[in-house]
């Protein structure tokens, strides 16, 4: 069981990356990536504790891309320098959009009726970067809701009263960023793109690999068996490398569970084998073949 897809207290997950990869080691997961939300900031502790329990580790981040005036456009990377130059110098500028959004939306909820402070939402953050999860999650422990999914659909999601847009790359950028850090960037989710017409997500599919995009996350816990099978037959079309992930936040997502998401998500073993023999192709310049994964080595 492997699972290419999670997120820690780094970014809106509720486990630390040692409580994350110790709860992969309790039920099986033999391989996992951290790709916490536009900061890596948990890759270095994950890695730790994935050495100390013989789990495959591959360090990765989920960028947030502009991508319409409804939605973003997540771009995954696997096996980045999370120490490369530029990689810090973006993410810190990413950070800093996100500390100076935080404010205007307190204001803009203070408005509508929501009674929380700044300090009630980096507390429920414990530490980490401050998400529009932990604002959900402060005002259903305050009693203005009773789920994250009402606080994001009433009030904070994308064009919502209270939502207040940040700084993101573009994809083509995003793309650019992995690539020079060394990563294999991935579209994620594709179904989330709201693009139904197969020609459509063909043509975009394209374009983005015209940037360099190498692969596509086309096992997901929101994917249906017939979907899931569409974005394969396009990714080997292609020629794109398959991923899959349950997108794990721990009681974030309640209903998604590490390495099955509902209950119902195979992820086949062998895509990590996969993303590892591509990422040496990609450092050496030439296939490694008859190689397994190597547990608890750095990549």
């Amino acid at each position: 069981m492997i699972d290419l897809h999670t997120h820690t207290t780094a970014s809106d997950g509720t486990l630390t990356p040692e409580q994350l990869i110790r709860h992969a080691h309790e039920i099986g997961i033999s391989a996992i990536s951290v790709t916490d939300h536009d900061t890596t900031d948990g890759v270095a502790i994950a890695r730790t504790e994935a050495e100390k329990r013989g789990v495959f580790f591959i360090q990765g981040i989920e960028i947030s891309a502009e991508y319409s005036d409804q939605g973003t456009m997540h771009i995954l990377g696997y096996f980045i320098d999370e120490n490369n130059d530029r990689m810090i110098e973006v993410l810190d500028f990413l950070k800093r959009s996100r500390r100076l959004r935080n404010p205007k939306m307190i204001k803009l909820l203070n408005e509508a009726g929501i009674s929380i402070t700044m300090e009630d939402v980096v507390n429920e953050a414990g530490g980490g970067q401050v998400g529009r999860p932990h604002f959900a999650r402060t005002m259903i422990k305050k009693g203005f809701a009773s789920s994250i999914n009402e606080v994001f659909d009433k009030y904070i999601k994308k064009g919502g009263p209270c939502y207040v847009n940040k700084e993101r790359l573009s994809p083509e950028k995003s793309i650019e960023l992995i690539l020079t850090a060394g990563g294999i960037p991935v579209i994620a989710h594709p179904k989330t793109l709201g693009v139904s017409d197969h020609g459509d997500l063909k043509k975009l599919i394209i374009e983005l690999m015209d940037y360099g995009l190498m692969g596509m996350e086309c096992y997901y816990f929101s994917h249906t068996k017939a979907e899931t099978e569409g974005y394969i037959e396009l990714a080997e079309e292609l020629g794109l490398l398959v991923t899959g992930g349950t997108d794990f936040h721990g009681e974030n997502k309640p209903n998604i569970r590490l390495g099955v998401g509902k209950g119902d998500l195979k992820i086949p073993d062998d895509l990590a084998e996969k993303l590892k023999a591509a990422h040496e192709k990609m450092v050496t310049g030439k296939k490694v073949e008859g190689r397994g994964l190597e547990t608890g080595k750095r990549k």
